[in-house]
């Protein structure tokens, strides 16, 4: 026998968290399937996230700047600590950067007009851990790009999802996927589960589910990104340092618990996986590091890696597939789950249960065919 409810969600990292945050809250009964005994083991729990407007193309921007206001002031009772914390970033370049610099700088400036153009001598006297060769470019820097507390987010969108009468299953490995007159059926390594609506939240895996159920896959490319902390320099104080970007995006480094978080902003291909840090990749990031800066890693305190899936366009997908009845497509995260996702929970909620996006996110300039899975088509 088959468990029936409203809506089954596939996936309990950020993006399935979020849509049964805003599905339940609305009077939904929702089961949220979760592979493993953790929810969020994945990307969800490996992102080094800041918030940042600038960051993305225009409709990942638009759900960033949608989302601000819920992280910067979660309903009562959510997190026990702020969702943002100031943070501030910092872009860098040598001189042959510098009209790369000039270029991003114009588009950010439109989008978030704190954002500033510095000299070398304002960026070295901003961080002076740079060498002065890979600043003689010049830098941006965006004051308002803030720390997302990741834990609490999603631990905040559980609590509230079941808080409103929402279940989750973990340990529920999904077995197959199949329309049996109007309700999907989901069975499982914890039992079946049953709705008219299901939601693919399964991450890097969700072209994996598509499949299952026989829906035609939207071309999903895992791509694994690395990343170590180490301790910093003795006696320094890297609490207020920002986040420090090369302008290429081959590097970025930023204060991390005590400790400074590494990455070479790699992209390489995966298939869906538990995904671990390759040695030539930390070795390519303190390589680069060690080129721009004076901080120099004498020991690893640790290291992981994750998959950021994109498709073609790097803009998130949403939306009921056309060729299948009932199956919503989440997926497609990228780089931008975590900064997005109080707006995407709002966009899930509203799309998955029939009505348009929310008029804010309309406002913004996001229309439902650019998250549409039939643009992949």
């Amino acid at each position: 026998m088959s468990e029936r409810c409203d809506v089954v969600i596939i996936g309990g990292g950020i993006a399935g968290a979020g849509a049964g945050y805003a599905l339940a809250r609305d009077g939904k009964a929702v089961v949220l399937l979760e592979r493993e005994s953790q929810p969020g083991y994945h990307t969800t729990g490996r992102s080094a996230a800041l918030f940042a407007e600038t960051y993305g193309n225009a409709p990942i921007r638009a759900l960033t700047v949608a989302s601000r206001d819920f992280l910067m002031n979660p309903p009562a009772g959510f997190s026990d600590v702020p969702i943002l914390t100031p943070r501030g970033a910092l872009h860098v370049g040598s001189e042959e950067k510098a009209a790369h610099l000039d270029e991003a700088f114009a588009d950010m400036n439109r989008l978030v007009p704190s954002v500033r153009r510095l000299k070398p001598a304002e960026v070295m006297s901003l961080m002076p851990v740079m060498r002065p060769e890979a600043a003689t470019g010049g830098g941006l820097y965006e004051p308002d790009a803030m720390d997302i507390e990741v834990h609490a987010l999603h631990r905040g969108l559980l609590r509230g999802m079941t808080a409103a009468g929402g279940r989750m299953v973990t340990d529920a490995e999904v077995k197959g996927v199949s329309r049996i007159g109007g309700d999907w059926q989901v069975e499982t390594t914890q039992g079946s589960f049953s709705a008219p609506v299901v939601i693919n939240a399964a991450g890097a895996w969700a072209d994996v589910i598509a499949g299952m159920a026989g829906v035609a896959p939207i071309g999903l490319k895992p791509k694994r990104r690395t990343a170590v902390t180490f301790d910093p320099p003795a006696g320094a104080d890297i609490h207020r340092w920002p986040m420090v970007i090369d302008a290429d995006e081959d590097w970025y480094f930023k204060p991390d618990a005590g400790r400074i978080l590494l990455s070479p902003c790699d992209e390489t291909d995966s298939d869906p996986c538990d995904a671990q840090p390759d040695e030539m990749d930390i070795a390519i990031a303190v390589d680069r590091l060690e080129t721009a800066t004076t901080l120099q890693v004498r020991r690893l305190a640790a290291k992981w890696a994750g998959l950021r899936s994109f498709v073609a366009d790097r803009t998130v997908v949403a939306g009921f597939d056309a060729a299948a009845p009932g199956f919503f497509w989440l997926a497609a995260q990228g780089g931008y789950g975590i900064q997005t996702s109080a707006a995407m929970s709002r966009v899930a909620g509203a799309l998955a249960s029939g009505r348009t996006l929310p008029q804010d996110i309309l406002d913004l300039g996001v229309t439902e065919q650019d998250l549409a899975p039939a643009r992949l088509r």
